[in-house]
């Protein structure tokens, strides 16, 4: 019995709430259960010097937790001169996936700085994280495309992303806190909406997991991302 009662294929509470930031050109508070993120993409007019006449934009991510997101204070990142190691890995993640999902020379010569900001963790931060960008994004290219900054939506599909894991020895979806401290095996999948698989992260916290079990976790983040895509689809519609 899983700590939440859920069926092994179930997902958590899931819910995107767009415009929630005012001055964000797009935004979306994405909760899964009580792991709570506040997305925003903002519009640079000026792209990375590397790419200065290449004719193409840019998507980067950052990500933070604020100091109460777990359930004892933190300290802030910034106090140390530079974000951790997890946090830099985590960053890079939100924005290789958007940008596997972004026809970037569409765009032109810009740049969007999609922030996710923790305000509260309970498992799975990174994997709402690059939920919810997904839908600030879609928002700010809806707004540069209302303002003719840009002729066409460079978002060829959604992408979202699921945690998966081995919890006393059942494959199941969407880990909170409790199974993600105690799974004998923990996985991400970042998956877009049409099923290519854009990055898996997983690591045995105990014995190896064989491929029969990989193999089962990749059909449940499969069912659940197709769950994400759906609400993403509302939530844009």
């Amino acid at each position: 019995m899983r700590p939440s009662n859920r069926a092994p294929d179930e997902l958590r509470p899931v819910t995107l709430e767009r415009g929630v930031a005012r001055y964000a050109e797009g935004s979306c508070l994405v909760s899964f259960g009580n792991t709570k993120v506040i997305c925003t993409a903002s519009l640079e007019e000026k792209g990375p010097p590397w790419l200065r006449g290449t004719g193409k934009g840019w998507v980067t991510a950052e990500y933070s937790m604020l100091p109460r997101a777990t359930h004892e204070r933190t300290r802030r990142e910034v106090n140390s001169g530079k974000p951790s190691g997890r946090t830099q890995e985590i960053q890079r993640l939100i924005g290789r996936s958007l940008r596997a999902v972004v026809n970037l020379p569409a765009m032109g010569e810009r740049q969007i700085v999609v922030d996710c900001d923790v305000i509260q963790a309970d498992g799975g931060t990174r994997t709402a994280s690059i939920t919810g960008a997904w839908v600030a994004l879609h928002d700010c290219f809806a707004w540069m495309q209302s303002r003719s900054i840009i002729s066409i939506n460079p978002l060829r599909e959604p992408v979202a992303a699921i945690s998966c894991g081995i919890y006393k020895g059942t494959p199941v979806l969407d880990l909170d806190y409790a199974e993600d401290s105690a799974a004998e095996t923990d996985s991400n999948f970042v998956i877009t909406g049409s099923g290519g698989i854009v990055e898996v992260q997983g690591t045995a916290e105990g014995k190896p997991f064989s491929e029969e079990e990989f193999l089962n976790l990749l059909h449940l983040a499969k069912a659940g991302v197709a769950q994400l895509v759906d609400l993403q689809k509302k939530a844009v519609a």
